[in-house]
């Protein structure tokens, strides 16, 4: 079994709709999930999981939320040689940029060397039925590219 941790932060619980639904998929799956919102964990323990995924709001127009900015500045001292990774996010397209921060943290987890296995998930504002059952698709795909103990080679 995969052990894949999600890290969230989420204001209004629009993310963290995405969040659960996300968790859902990876264990229907057959995954083990530990979610963590991102201003309650330190980025270290990401080296301890199978596969990561991380999942935050745009905040403004295009930063990163406050809950992040300590977990994203420890990220800078991970080694994540070739884990599987994915971002997620909530976006409001009243704003210049969308979903910035969903490409901020595929950046930075590509920078630390982890492989973004699957495309980022931007959803408008709160997800709708069909939209958080696009979130449970994206976990199950994600399950997918995890194996216990490393990556599928």
């Amino acid at each position: 079994m995969s052990k894949i941790i999600i890290v969230y932060a989420s204001m209004t619980g629009n993310t963290e709709l995405m969040a659960n639904a996300v968790a859902a998929g990876i264990q229907e799956s057959g995954g083990v999930v530990t979610m963590k919102e991102a201003f309650d964990t330190n980025a270290k323990e990401l080296e301890q999981y199978d596969g990561i995924v991380l999942g935050a709001y745009t905040w403004g127009d295009g930063e990163l939320p406050d809950d992040y900015l300590d977990f994203y500045d420890e990220m800078e001292d991970l080694e994540l040689s070739n884990k599987p990774a994915a971002v997620f996010g909530s976006c409001d397209s009243n704003y210049h940029s969308f979903g910035t921060a969903v490409d901020t943290l595929i950046e930075k987890l590509t920078e630390r060397g982890a492989r973004i296995v699957i495309p980022g998930l931007k959803i408008e504002l709160t997800p709708s039925d069909k939209e958080r059952e696009a979130c449970k698709a994206f976990g199950k795909q994600f399950a997918t590219m995890c194996v216990p103990h490393g990556i599928e080679q």
